[in-house]
């Protein structure tokens, strides 16, 4: 399925309501959509599948319960899985208290259902009617969504920016800050200062997000927790589920299956 066939003919900015909507499916395979960018804002909420949403400073995983959020004229890509059923809203950056920079968002039961309802209803509705009562609704609640960090940050500085690809192309790689800090001629509290610095947390917390990232998208295609495990370059299945267990408060199982 080609990009343009995923997104048939639909221009967000063309309308002049505050808050239009978008539901897609899937294709027969994975399809990533070119870099673009709009005035609208942009929410992307996977109600089945998963989403990886490319922003210019790093990369987004929107699971099953949660959606990304995306301000606008922030160029970006989305990679779509095969099974996924996505909605999409865009919103105008005039409403007020909408996050200044993208974020994972956790979106509650009402929020899901009110955006779904919204997919099914005429885009051009009109100032008072009860769709635009419905929008107001919705994003009211929408300001109070919870954030989460499904993401992993690649920073623009050159020695961290390769570090990141490196562990993009293989997320398996197990090498310390030592190692990694050898590699590039400098000291391990240089470059644990480095990433402190550019990218807010530790190098471990850093390469953790990428492996939740990586996590969450393998699981919710269908991958055993053995096979994520290993993908992942864990020396066991327990030591993976401890970590994912730690990070997001319940084994990947339960956790994949509460959310779906």
């Amino acid at each position: 399925m080609s990009p343009d066939a995923l997104f048939p003919e639909f221009d967000s900015d063309q309308y002049p309501q505050k808050v239009v909507s978008l539901k897609l499916r899937g294709g027969d395979r994975e399809c990533e959509t070119p870099f673009h960018q709009h005035r609208k804002g942009q929410l992307v909420l996977a109600t089945h599948g998963h989403v990886t949403c490319k922003i210019d400073d790093g990369i987004w995983m929107v699971p099953t319960h949660c959606a990304v959020w995306i301000p606008s004229q922030v160029p970006h890509s989305n990679r779509i899985s095969p099974d996924a059923q996505i909605c999409m809203l865009f919103i105008d950056p005039k409403i007020p208290n909408l996050p200044q920079k993208s974020c994972t968002l956790s979106i509650s039961p009402l929020v899901r259902e009110l955006i779904l309802h919204l997919t099914t209803q005429i885009q051009d509705y009109k100032a008072q009617s009860a769709t635009a009562k419905l929008v107001d609704v919705l994003m009211h609640e929408l300001v109070k969504m919870p954030r989460e960090q499904f993401d992993f940050p690649i920073p623009k500085e050159p020695r961290l920016n390769k570090i990141a690809q490196d562990l993009l192309a293989n997320p398996d790689n197990r090498e310390t800050i030592a190692q990694w800090a050898a590699k590039f001629a400098m000291s391990e509290r240089t470059l644990a200062r480095l990433v402190k610095q550019e990218v807010g947390v530790t190098f471990g917390r850093w390469r953790g997000q990428l492996h939740i990232v990586i996590a969450l998208r393998e699981l919710s295609s269908g991958y055993s927790v053995q096979r994520v495990s290993e993908d992942l370059g864990y020396e066991s299945v327990s030591a993976f589920i401890t970590f994912f267990k730690k990070t997001l408060g319940r084994p990947p199982k339960q956790y994949i299956n509460g959310n779906t």
